[in-house]
């Protein structure tokens, strides 16, 4: 895990500071209706706004979603096409409504894979987003957390080679600041819709001690309630980070009393 400074304190309010996404059910939400796949996705896109809308609103700094993995690459081209085309689409539509409500937009994962016209797209909307701070959007597309870890290791090591003789001062703080969202706290709250209950490679990393919290809803479902529901499940979670619930309770900062 990163150093200290990447986590909110146990205490420190009732907002996660970083929520996670992994936006599933799409496809399953369109077979229920007898509509194709991509309808779904087509769908979820605008479950994506509200989202955004919603942390804007409740003060969540950090909004991670995970919208195609290194292993969706294996679906059918035909499906991997339309949600190229989705990606672009969707940059081109609300990068400017983004920058107008202040939102900060990445893209991590690998993107070689990417049509040129993407990569362009992806370039261009960080670049005019690039000074916003009310909310910090990162989209995982192409991504896997091992990849992530990987490439995390390439680049210490093409920057610290001296670390390939003396492994025994490898340390987590050298690898945490070469992974993709090395900028960012790690997520404090990761949801996953459509009923599954996995990580699927996802920030493996970074989610070494967020507080998981699945539904069953698909993610064209979801909805503002839906989202304000996480938020309040994960205000009753107690997050010790190895301590015990005692310590914390020693750190609470006490009452003033009266002179």
């Amino acid at each position: 895990m990163k150093s200290s400074k990447h986590m909110s304190n146990a205490k420190a309010g009732v907002i996660p500071q970083h929520v996670a996404i992994i936006m599933d059910g799409n496809g399953r939400w369109a077979k229920a209706r007898f509509l194709p796949r991509t309808a779904g996705h087509a769908q979820g896109v605008k479950t994506v706004r509200k989202v955004i809308e919603s942390c804007v609103r409740s003060g969540v700094r950090y909004l991670t979603l995970f919208a195609f993995s290194s292993e969706n690459w294996q679906r059918p081209q035909e499906e991997v096409g339309v949600l190229m085309d989705l990606f672009v689409q969707a940059l081109e539509k609300e990068v400017k409504k983004l920058n107008e409500q202040g939102v900060r937009l990445r893209v991590i994962g690998e993107r070689s894979r990417f049509s040129t016209k993407l990569i362009e797209r992806i370039e261009q909307a960080e670049r005019v987003t690039q000074h916003n701070d009310r909310l910090h959007l990162t989209i995982a597309a192409s991504y896997g957390g091992r990849w992530d870890i990987v490439q995390a290791m390439h680049a210490l090591l093409q920057a610290r080679p001296d670390l390939a003789q003396s492994v025994q001062d490898l340390t987590e703080a050298d690898i945490a600041q070469h992974l993709s969202m090395a900028w960012a706290p790690d997520p404090d709250l990761f949801i996953r819709t459509g009923g599954e209950q996995r990580v699927s490679n996802f920030l493996i990393w970074q989610q070494a001690y967020s507080e998981l919290y699945f539904t069953d809803r698909f993610w064209p479902e979801f909805d503002e309630n839906d989202f304000q529901a996480a938020l309040a499940w994960y205000q009753n979670r107690e997050r010790r980070f190895g301590k015990i619930s005692e310590q914390l309770t020693k750190l609470e900062p006490k009452e003033p009393t009266a002179c």
